[in-house]
């Protein structure tokens, strides 16, 4: 309350903030989904329509309405369209004077224009718009709808009033002499003048995220302040501020007054000037409710106060006579819920629903209801955790001065239904990021699980189950939240046609998933059942065991120590000194053999015994670390015994239910096609290691031989039945038979329980990822440097994300004969200055070794002018200055190829980095910018720091300070060298936290709260993605491209666009594909959204909170060049993240195609036109192509790594078919999103001339992983097949691939953009033919043998779709192959792995890729031949010692 001493200073305030509020800062929230009808009466007021002045000014602007019976009153409904039918019914009460029509937002447009002032306005609309005397807008923010009511706002003739819209539309708020436009001379920056932050000041805290809290007292107070003070001024905004309150507390009675208001100072009469208005019915700010609650009528003002009532016995037996259940008193997890205070209003039915089905599931709600704005203060104030007070009774934790202990309750989770962050709400949307900092330390505080669960508010529920989250509503419910750590979204139901309604499956999926934490947090460590995934795809190549950039077997090692000492059982992993991860994955290696499975589920122990011994004896087709000797069966196994299990097909049946069990028998044809993981008996077999009360197992493989990744192609498959058994045995209690695990670690990046079949955001009952993790409480180890796929893992398949450091960095330098050739280029350098005399052997010997290394492919000679040119130029034939500047360009490669940055190896989960692995992160971030010395310092600064007492992170920096200012106080600017070593001290104090990572996972595992972090990579991003351990995020996707990012894309799109006309007599290409993967483009900010937009001729536009809300076209003059056709290659992941992004793009290529401009200066128009001309009239404007919905990936890689294909050919064409379906916001109606189009897809790949790919960091590059030539190389070729013959090398013409390393160049300097080629020898010389790389993942053991094995699989790729030179294969086979000593270190690591090098080798040769001679392909083909046999002699073993 205000004291009365203040009202006087805050009735000045209120004069000089309100009577000229400029719209930048609002009067509310820029966004919400709000929805305000029936309010229930608690307060009620009784305020005279005389106190609002009944007079208006005697001079009338030009636009006041003449004296009518009725006031035309228009009123756009946005985001609460369906509480039109509440304003019809609250005019029905005032036909004698208001005349209301009512508009949704669907209803504002009707045609789509390439004419960006042709708006494509509904005539209805319009006409009403230009008879109105009045308007009222609420919640309108889609861009397209708020250009369409501004530009017809200045029709209105009376007041316009606009409550909680766009900030375009808020400053065309008018009543009167009162409005909220900003002067033209007015640069102020937005937010609220100096008079309203005095008066904010009064009504809050003094804590920024309390400000939005506070402003919502100063709009209940402020008419009750103004009704005191005369004159029109006052009155007019008066009518403006008690408008919005009859407005904001919604209900018939409370609408009926804000039209009355409205009719009054519209008509300018005195006739009404004694009327009183209606009550105003108010709802309180915060208040508790319950079914039993007064009928569902009383609210309670505290926690405190409803759970006395709630524990009453009282309750107890009105919730019997009602027949009411509720959940255990005592033993019921306690979860706070938060409600929109606005749906309570409405008496939406769904929200007594949620409480119903919540305490019938056995969890006991607190239902706390607000306005949005301040759930972090009911988190803060009214909130507290067993956690919490356990930290504040031993001085860990210092509570917020504003917690009020009498009114708060112990909560073992909360959930909030409203969505948005929790500071601000609503009202913080608009700055993703503002306050997470504040939201971040209030839930670490609590430690408890927070969920975001909500009905959809902007979609049906059929609309949900046809498409999934689409568009605003993704970010409201995951996008924003997951900023603040949120986990385990829910979609609860949607709209049935104008009420929220519930699915009851999706709550009881909800209460299963929270009941799981809590009780998983009440279960005593040594008692906790924990299942630990591992992967082993693709098969039969060494896979198991291995994940992206991490070493799992060491990391198996380090978590099985510390979860023994946080008391987990770890039966004897302990005890035996012997023990390693290496020697689990072996075991696991041999239980996901075919003969292993085949002899069913009593065998599988046997058949790991007989491997160990078969170690034992020195069988070298036998994993060496089996040969261990240690506690239990030895075989370096600490104990662990093989846990497996028979299930039959009826038993799969009563785990799945019927409904999802029949969806898998249709998809699998029980006789015949039971897919894989099956018994000779036809038994689906479950096994895995026990270790205790830990489970370690094989996450199945996806598909059947031949066809490894079959169902994620055919939206109908689903996963095959032993993929079900192992999951739903996870879950099965152990007293039903199953492995009763109560959580689940999915260890390392990445598998593919979240790539399953169904929505593609948004899970619901028919989603495989959504049945099989069930209520598993799901710990997914992911990469910190992936916020792409890792958001599927979170979203489809429930992971809590716990993030692991990239490996170190290491640089290139130079080997063998690269620095055999940099000593004879320096030696000539040297030369040339001393004698200024060309040395033609040494240059000729320079020349033989530039060849034999390939390098005159990346420096080629200078070419003969004389008309007898050879093709091969010899050095003789050269000048010498020309021969002078060919060794400096080839001094210069020689220099980049030696500074490559490359992943040195893989990474510990939970491990510290090294003194010399901290100097190579600080080395690759900072370059030549800090030196060795100072790099040093911050080292050994840190690790003093360390060894001292406590010393914090300040003191660490203040004593990198005093290296540079003595003791001296210096008040002097930073140095930049001291900027810069303040800055790698903080890097490596994060570094140093890598032992974060398993402290997040053990407080996983307790059913803590894990910290967010964003997602991204120490080299583009800095010191804000570290430290790892983190539950990482995206980015807001509103704000794509950023600033930055559109910046860079549209300077790599010029050059582009100059390499090309360079390459082809300066015509323009007429289509260049571009690749937008999720990847890149989170980790870019967009920078290949800029390119796409950037050649078509198109800008970003955003609105006033700078919200990205439509891509425009840029006027052809201004352009100056065509615009140019683009193919948007789109990965299922930005498809499905990104669908705002898609959504702006379809919309620009659109109104490309309908441009009034000449076919020439469009390509894009020019090749709709040649669709349609051909009979193709559908979508030939379709742009964005990806694969069927719910479906990820070009199942090229797939192919190519079974060897099942015939020639390069057929895999574009693969491509071609996998990714046919169009997507945007124009194949909305009658064709959902996804929709096939090849005849579309087929003109785009005609017209094609060059490929875009950004690489986003050093880690992932293109010889890396199968992705890159399995989608972008796949396209080349795809383009390529339907290219006419080349007359001058009688093949079909080549498609350029163009390349750009995003983690290269400048914010503002040049962008490198090379060829394929170029950049795949760059690689190969950098990392897989370099001996520093190779050794690096030699140590490793079986997982570097795999990293290894893998980069051979994808340079066949890559061979395929584009070119590898010949030398890559020579040098590969002479370090892998020939090698005598790698070769046997790999055959010890991983048989499997070691087979598949030289597989690849022998399949280049027969397949033309590689040009060798016959001595070699025979040793290849002896060495693949002992490989062979030494693999099936294993198997023979196996199967022998199961008979």
């Amino acid at each position: 309350m205000v004291s009365p001493q203040r009202s006087g200073r805050l009735l000045a305030l209120l004069l000089v903030a309100f009577t000229r509020a400029p719209a930048t800062w609002g009067f509310v929230a820029p966004i919400s989904t709000s929805h305000h009808a029936i309010a229930k009466e608690s307060v009620k007021q009784r305020i005279p329509l005389t106190s609002l002045g009944s007079t208006m000014e005697e001079t009338r602007t030009s636009t006041t309405p003449e004296k009518t019976d009725k006031v035309k009153l228009v009123m756009v409904a946005g985001f609460e369209s369906f509480n039109r039918d509440l304003y019809n019914k609250a005019a029905e009460g005032l036909e004698d004077v208001v005349d209301l029509t009512v508009f949704a937002d669907s209803d504002l447009r009707s045609t789509i224009s390439s004419d960006p002032d042709d708006l494509g306005v509904n005539p209805e609309f319009e006409r009403a718009m230009k008879e109105a005397d009045a308007f009222v807008g609420s919640l309108v923010f889609d861009y397209d709808d708020v250009v369409v009511v501004k530009k017809l706002l200045p029709n209105v003739k009376g007041p316009r009033l606009i409550f909680e819209c766009a900030t375009e539309l808020m400053e065309f708020n008018q009543v009167g002499t009162f409005n909220m436009m900003k002067k033209d001379d007015d640069d102020s920056p937005a937010g609220p003048p100096p008079a309203v932050k005095a008066i904010l000041s009064k009504f809050g805290s003094g804590k920024e995220e309390d400000k939005l809290a506070g402003y919502l007292k100063l709009l209940k107070v402020g008419p009750d302040l103004l009704k005191f003070v005369p004159g029109e001024k006052v009155a007019d905004l008066r009518a403006w501020l008690e408008s919005y309150r009859y407005w904001n507390q919604g209900g018939k009675s409370n609408v009926q007054a804000m039209l009355q208001i409205i009719a009054d100072r519209t008509k300018d009469n005195t006739s009404g000037g004694s009327r009183e208005l209606p009550e105003l019915q108010v709802t309180p700010d915060l208040g508790l409710l319950h079914p039993l609650l007064g009928n569902g009528n009383e609210y309670l003002e505290s926690p405190a106060s409803f759970m006395a009532w709630r524990l009453a016995k009282s309750t107890q037996t009105v919730a019997k006579q009602a027949g009411f259940t509720l959940a255990d008193n005592k033993t019921a997890p306690r979860v706070a819920v938060l409600l929109f205070r606005k749906h309570v209003i409405t008496e939406q039915r769904y929200i007594m629903d949620l409480i119903t089905i919540m305490e019938a599931q056995g969890i006991l709600p607190i239902p706390i209801f607000i306005n949005g704005v301040e759930a972090h203060t009911i988190v803060r104030d009214l909130l507290t955790s067993r956690d919490e007070i356990s930290q504040v009774s031993r001085g860990l934790l210092t509570r917020d001065s504003t917690y009020q202990p009498n009114k708060a309750v112990v909560v073992d989770a909360i959930v909030n239904t409203v969505g948005f962050p929790l500071v601000g709400g609503p009202a913080g949307s608009m700055e993703a990021g503002r306050n997470v900092a504040a939201a971040e330390a209030l839930l670490s505080s609590m430690n408890v699980p927070y969920v975001v669960a909500s009905p959809l508010l902007l979609q049906s529920i059929p609309q949900w189950k046809t498409n999934g989250v689409l568009g605003l509503q993704s970010v409201v419910l995951y996008s924003l939240p997951e900023l603040d750590g949120a986990i385990d979204t829910v979609v609860l139901g949607g709209l049935v046609g104008d009420k929220i309604a519930l699915v009851p499956e999706r709550v009881r999926k909800l209460t299963s998933r929270l009941e799981a934490w809590v009780s998983l947090r009440r279960t005593q460590p040594k008692d906790r059942k924990i299942a630990i995934a591992l992967y082993g795809f693709p098969p039969n190549v060494g896979a198991v065991g291995t994940a992206a950039l991490l070493d799992v077997p060491k990391s198996i090692d380090a978590l099985l120590e510390r979860l023994f000492r946080e008391g987990y059982d770890v039966g004897s992993w302990m005890n035996d000194p012997e023990a390693s991860g290496e020697s689990l994955v072996a075991a696991l290696s041999i239980l996901c053999q075919n003969p292993v499975i085949s002899a069913g589920a009593d065998k599988a122990q046997d058949a790991v015994n007989a491997k160990i011994e078969r170690a034992k004896a020195g069988d070298t087709s036998v994993a060496a670390t089996l040969a261990k000797s240690g506690g239990g069966l030895g075989g370096g196994l600490g104990g662990a015994t093989v846990r497996a299990m028979d299930v039959t097909l009826d038993e799969l049946e009563q785990m799945l239910g019927k409904y999802m069990a029949k969806k898998v028998s249709r998809a699998w044809n029980f006789d015949k096609d039971i897919g894989p993981g099956v018994s000779a008996t036809k038994k689906l077999v479950v096994s895995g290691l026990q270790i205790g009360n830990v489970f370690l197992f094989v996450q199945p493989l996806l598909g059947v031989e031949g066809d490894p990744m079959r169902l994620l192609f055919e939206r109908d498959l689903t996963p095959h039945p032993q993929y079900c058994a192992v999951y739903e045995k996870l879950r099965q209690p152990e007293e039903d038979g199953g492995i009763g695990s109560q959580a689940i670690i999915h260890l390392g990046m990445h598998g593919t329980s979240e790539w399953l079949p169904g929505q593609p955001l948004g899970n619901d009952r028919q989603s495989w990822s959504d049945e099989l993790i069930g209520w598993l409480p799901n710990l997914y180890v992911y990469a910190a440097n992936n916020p792409s796929e890792s958001i599927l893992a979170k979203r489809r398949g429930y992971g809590t994300l716990v993030s692991y450091n990239v490996p170190p960095y290491g640089r290139s330098g130079l080997y063998l004969e690269l620095a055999n050739l940099k000593e004879l280029v320096d030696d000539y350098r040297t030369a040339i200055i001393d004698s200024e005399k060309v040395d033609e052997v040494l240059l000729d010997t320079i020349y033989g070794l530039a060849e034999r290394s390939g390098m005159l492919n990346d420096v080629p000679f200078p070419a003969f002018t004389s008309s007898d040119a050879q093709n091969t130029v010899l050095p003789e034939d050269v000048s010498s200055e020309d021969a002078n500047a060919w060794v400096s360009e080839l001094y210069e490669y020689l220099q980049i190829v030696s500074e490559r940055l490359f992943s040195s190896g893989l990474h510990t989960f939970g491990a510290v980095p090294t003194d010399e692995e901290l100097d190579s992160y600080l080395e690759a971030y900072f370059g030549e910018r800090l030196s060795e010395e100072h790099r040093q310092i911050a080292i050994s600064t840190w690790k003093d720091s360390n060894q001292k007492d406590g010393m914090d992170g300040r003191n660490f920096l203040e004593q990198i300070i005093s290296f540079f200012q003595g003791e001296q106080h210096n008040t002097e600017p930073k140095s930049n060298e001291e900027v810069l070593l303040e800055e790698a001290s903080t890097i490596v104090s994060l570094l140093g936290r890598s032992s974060e990572e398993i402290d997040s996972l053990v407080k996983g595992l307790d059913g803590g709260y894990i910290n967010p972090a964003p997602g991204g990579d120490l080299l583009r991003d800095g010191a804000s993605v570290l430290p790892s351990g983190r539950n990482i995020h995206s980015l807001d996707p509103y704000r794509m491209p950023s600033p930055s990012a559109w910046a860079r894309g549209k300077r790599a799109a010029e050059e582009i666009i100059r390499q090309h006309r360079e390459a082809n007599n300066g015509d323009y290409p007429e289509t260049v594909a571009v690749t937008l993967w999720g990847l890149d483009s989170i980790k870019t900010r967009g920078e290949s959204v800029a390119i796409a937009l950037a050649l078509v001729g198109a800008e970003p536009i955003k609105e006033g909170t700078g919200r990205i809300v439509r891509y425009d076209l840029v006027p052809l003059d201004q352009l100056g060049r065509p615009r140019i056709d683009v193919l948007a290659s789109l990965s299922g992941i930005f498809r499905d993240s990104f669908a705002n992004i898609v959504d702006l793009l379809d919309d620009m290529f659109e109104r490309a195609a309908l441009a009034d401009e000449p076919t020439n200066m469009n390509y894009l128009k020019k090749h709709v036109q040649e669709l349609e001309e051909s009979g193709v009239t559908e979508r030939t404007a379709a742009r964005l192509f990806s694969n069927p919905p719910g479906d990820y990936g070009s199942m090229v890689n797939e192919v190519v790594g079974s060897g099942d294909w015939e020639d390069s050919e057929s895999l574009g064409e693969t491509f071609a078919q996998r990714n046919a379906f169009s997507y945007g916001r124009n194949e909305g109606g009658v064709a959902t999103s996804g929709t096939a189009r090849p005849e579309v897809l087929d003109k785009l790949l005609t017209t094609t001339e060059r490929v875009v790919q950004e690489i986003d960091s050093v880690e992932y590059g293109l010889s890396d992983i199968q992705e890159y030539y399995a989608n972008t190389g796949a396209l080349k070729k795809a383009a390529e097949n339907r290219k006419e013959i080349d007359p001058a090398t009688g093949k079909k013409k080549k498609v350029a691939l163009s390349v750009i390393e995003a983690f290269g160049g400048s914010d503002d300097g040049p962008i490198p953009v090379k060829d394929v080629e170029d950049v795949l020898r760059l690689e190969y010389r950098s990392k897989l033919l370099n001996p520093k790389w190779r050794d690096a993942m030699l140590g490793q053991g079986s997982g570097g043998a795999y990293e290894i094995s893998q980069r051979m699989t994808a340079m066949i790729g890559w061979s395929a779709t584009a070119e590898v030179d010949n030398f890559v294969f020579d040098q590969a086979c002479e370090r892998y192959a020939l090698d005598e000593d790698v070769a046997k270190q790999l055959q010890r690591s991983n048989p499997e792995a070691f087979k598949n090098v030289i597989r690849r080798l022998l399949e280049a040769a027969g397949r033309g890729m590689w040009s060798t001679d016959d001595d070699t392909l025979d040793q290849l083909r002896e060495l693949y031949s002992d490989a062979d046999d030494l693999v099936e002699q294993g198997t023979a073993q196996v199967v022998s010692a199961q008979m």
